[in-house]
């Protein structure tokens, strides 16, 4: 059964206590950032670091999964992330600034022979970009969902506002009732198209408020409702709400098995009555999905 992957917690790759923290947070996701959150001249002892950690908690049965988020692609930086973590086994890496699947390929080569090189399986790493950080990236997002260009380590697609708004020079990106701007809903919906169309997993953007926990349980509720599968978190406060927000309530849950349960009774029938509502076989589909994303 595939683990939950409803809360991405960011973690610094250059400290240690943060480090040794991170699995009591509850995140389903732990990415140990190696970008952003380091500065350049720590970028060598945070590789080290991170694949110390990583090392440590290799083999053991964890609840989370190990992620790491290495520099961009357009850096050279990068292959000395990928070199020094591989040994550690992550589940995955977050590719920053992703200039379109295209630019995948050379990091999936190097990560076919860092597989082989350490024992791990072929295809095991999985990947993660970040698809809106650039005026370009985003209007060339929907290039991910061509069959031509199908990249099979992606596990999904996330955004990001704050390099974006950068590049465009954007001095908001929310309007005064709290909501995004046009552009940035634009991005968000372009980036759950996408990777509902490629058949991947939709995950959206941080809330960067950590300390405004009404703001980020309404936006969480809304990413959950609109169709992502998580949500990017960058504090541990924010991970029990994020996972709250992407669970199925109990009422969900019971619907969508009376759904379930009315359709098997009655194979064959295109459309039928459930307490006084007409349902049919888009229903069926989304009740079958919504228990499958439960267990």
């Amino acid at each position: 059964m595939p683990m939950p992957i409803r809360s991405w917690l960011f973690v610094p790759g250059d400290s240690e206590k943060k480090l040794g923290k991170a699995p009591s947070t509850g995140a389903d996701v732990l990415i140990v950032d190696l970008e952003d959150a380091v500065a350049p001249q720590a970028k060598e002892a945070a590789r080290g670091t991170t694949r110390e950690w990583l090392n440590g908690e290799r083999g053991t049965d964890a609840a989370y999964q190990r992620w790491v988020r290495i520099n961009p692609l357009d850096t050279d930086l990068w292959r000395d992330d990928v070199g020094a973590v591989m040994g550690g086994a992550p589940a995955g890496l977050v590719v920053p600034k992703a200039a379109g699947p295209q630019q995948l390929s050379a990091l999936a080569a190097m990560l076919e022979q860092e597989e082989a090189r350490h024992g791990l399986a072929a295809g095991s790493t999985q990947l993660l970009p970040l698809v809106s950080e650039t005026a370009a990236s985003a209007l060339t997002m929907a290039t991910y969902a061509d069959p031509e260009n199908a990249q099979p380590r992606l596990l999904g697609l996330t955004w990001g506002a704050e390099d974006l708004s950068a590049a465009i020079g954007a001095v908001r990106k929310r309007d005064d009732r709290g909501r995004w701007t046009d552009l940035f809903r634009i991005v968000r919906a372009q980036t759950l198209l996408t990777a509902h169309a490629a058949g991947v997993a939709a995950i959206d953007t941080l809330h960067a408020d950590f300390r405004d926990m009404d703001g980020l349980r309404r936006v969480a509720r809304d990413g959950y409702g609109d169709g992502f599968a998580g949500m990017l978190a960058i504090h541990p406060a924010q991970v029990a709400i994020i996972n709250e927000a992407f669970s199925p309530s109990a009422d969900e849950l019971a619907n969508a098995q009376a759904i379930v349960d009315a359709f098997e009774a009655n194979p064959g029938v295109g459309a039928l009555q459930l307490d006084g509502k007409m349902i049919d076989q888009p229903h069926f589909e989304q009740a079958k999905k919504l228990l499958a994303r439960a267990e």
